[in-house]
């Protein structure tokens, strides 16, 4: 049976082409367990391989039909009908085998579109590491899982027990960790009261009764939002975004680099400035951004906006649903960026107040509501997409820089541990450059992912974190 599509989902599809890929990845390294090789890990994966099993989400194809009349669906399909030998791969380095080569090689991986007429996912098991470590990359179509459902199931195959064996393979499916609502369960589907001759449940005079007072919201919701947007404020939509140097047709060909940095440090910084980490990444992201364009003479008077993801995923659900896959649920606040400030105290303050304002915008709507309002702030992007081309008018914002909080503690499959955990993203159609972190243990990565054509060197913007990290330190006095 072919499951309907949400619209935000089926955007990906539709606004996909050569020249703009729209899936979304990650780079993971593992340390062998004492005593073990890379080769060992690998032959773990080369064993799993023999089982045909395949999780649920991994076994779904997007498919259109008469019956959905021209629409995007889900297709669910046996697991005797996934090719794992196609979707799993096996690649290896080039000498010396550094983190360079490694880069290069999923760079080139992450450039590649996926093939529609298969499960929207690849995962590349990568060997020849100089240092003994084993990596795996592993792409996944953005209609098919957003970074909250994708680092669940990652999270879903690891444990902290490096001593745990027999574990399931990314690919293969996973133990039931989150709490799913049984609907047989005492007071799971109530029986109608004070309702005569209705016949109906309850939960479903609930669910009307929300759905009325959610269309109802949508008008007040829209008024707040246009109102903050107007006087500058933080919040779902901005007016204001400039025109910059990465706001330019690109092409499809990526280039992928990152740059590891102690969270504690991050952290520190974070409680002494009475901010959170993720003002601190978009400050260290504002300074990066600022000093790129100023040595190029193209730093725009207005500051740049950035659009931030928020999860809006409940926290209790299962990362890989039976009845279908994850598909996104994320809300977007903007944020100014204060580019045009020299002081990177004083951009940091202008950060931490917009993401306030934001944050207490998004929490006065119901999650209905804020992807209402998300989904207004990307209607320009999506036409865009559409269109295949930049239109004429103003950016929604220059560029996505997004946080997904990782494991806190060490995690290992099978034995060996997760050292390093890269994102890997997709830039849309006329934005050159995204930036997204991602913790894990003690460490925090920046991501950085752009068009080659546009962004032939990622370096330079690298080693500017480290400045604006330094500069933010002085700032607050550590």
């Amino acid at each position: 049976m072919l499951l309907p599509m949400a619209p935000t989902d089926s955007l990906f599809l539709l606004g996909e082409s050569p020249g703009h890929p729209m899936h979304v990845g990650g780079l993971t390294l593992f340390t062998p367990p004492e005593g073990a090789a890379a080769a060992d890990v690998r032959a773990l994966f080369e064993a799993a391989l023999t089982d045909d099993r395949v999780a649920p989400l991994l076994r779904t194809r997007a498919r259109r039909s008469l019956i959905s009349l021209g629409q995007w669906g889900w297709d669910a399909l046996p697991e005797q009908e996934v090719d794992l030998g196609h979707h799993v791969r096996r690649d290896a380095l080039p000498a010396p085998g550094g983190m360079d080569q490694l880069m290069t090689l999923v760079s080139r991986l992450h450039a590649t579109l996926l093939d529609r007429s298969r499960p929207l996912w690849e995962m590349h098991l990568i060997e020849g590491l100089a240092d003994g470590r084993y990596a795996v990359y592993t792409k996944i179509h953005h209609a098919l899982a957003d970074g909250t459902s994708a680092m669940r199931m990652l999270r879903g195959v690891m444990s902290e027990d490096p001593h745990r064996r027999h574990m399931p393979a990314p690919w293969q499916p996973q133990p039931r960790i989150f709490a799913v609502p049984d609907p047989q369960a005492p007071g799971g589907d109530r029986t109608t009261a004070g309702l005569p001759g209705s016949g109906l449940p309850a939960r479903a005079w609930d669910a009307a009764r929300a759905a009325a007072g959610e269309v109802a919201g949508l008008v007040p919701a829209l008024a707040g939002t246009v109102d903050r947007a107007a006087r500058g404020r933080g919040g779902a939509l901005s007016l204001t975004a400039p025109h910059t140097l990465l706001n330019v047709p690109t092409g499809g060909v990526r280039h992928a680099a990152a740059r590891t940095l102690p969270l504690e440090r991050v952290r520190l910084l974070a409680k002494h400035a009475d901010a959170t980490i993720n003002d601190i990444i978009l400050a260290m992201s504002a300074g990066t951004l600022r000093a790129h364009l100023s040595a190029r003479g193209a730093l725009p008077d207005q500051p740049l906006i950035a659009m931030v993801p928020v999860s809006l995923r409940p926290i209790d659900t299962h990362p890989i649903s039976d009845s279908g896959p994850g598909g996104n649920r994320v809300g977007v606040l903007l944020c100014n960026l204060a580019t045009h400030l020299p002081d990177p105290a004083s951009r940091l303050d202008t950060i931490r107040t917009c993401m306030r304002e934001g944050k207490a915008a998004l929490r006065a709507m119901s999650p209905a509501q804020a992807l209402a309002m998300s989904a207004l702030t990307a209607a320009p992007l999506g036409v865009e997409m559409l269109i295949r081309r930049r239109g004429p008018w103003r950016p929604p914002f220059n560029l996505v820089i997004s946080n997904l909080a990782g494991p806190k503690t060490p995690l290992f499959w099978n034995g060996a541990r997760l050292d390093a955990l890269y994102p890997v993203s997709a830039p849309t159609t006329g934005q050159a450059l995204n930036i997204s972190c991602t913790s894990n243990d003690t460490q925090i990565v920046f991501a950085l992912t752009g068009c080659r054509r546009t962004l032939p060197d990622l370096t330079p913007m690298l080693d500017h974190l480290d400045t604006e990290l330094d500069l933010l330190d002085t700032a607050v006095g550590l």
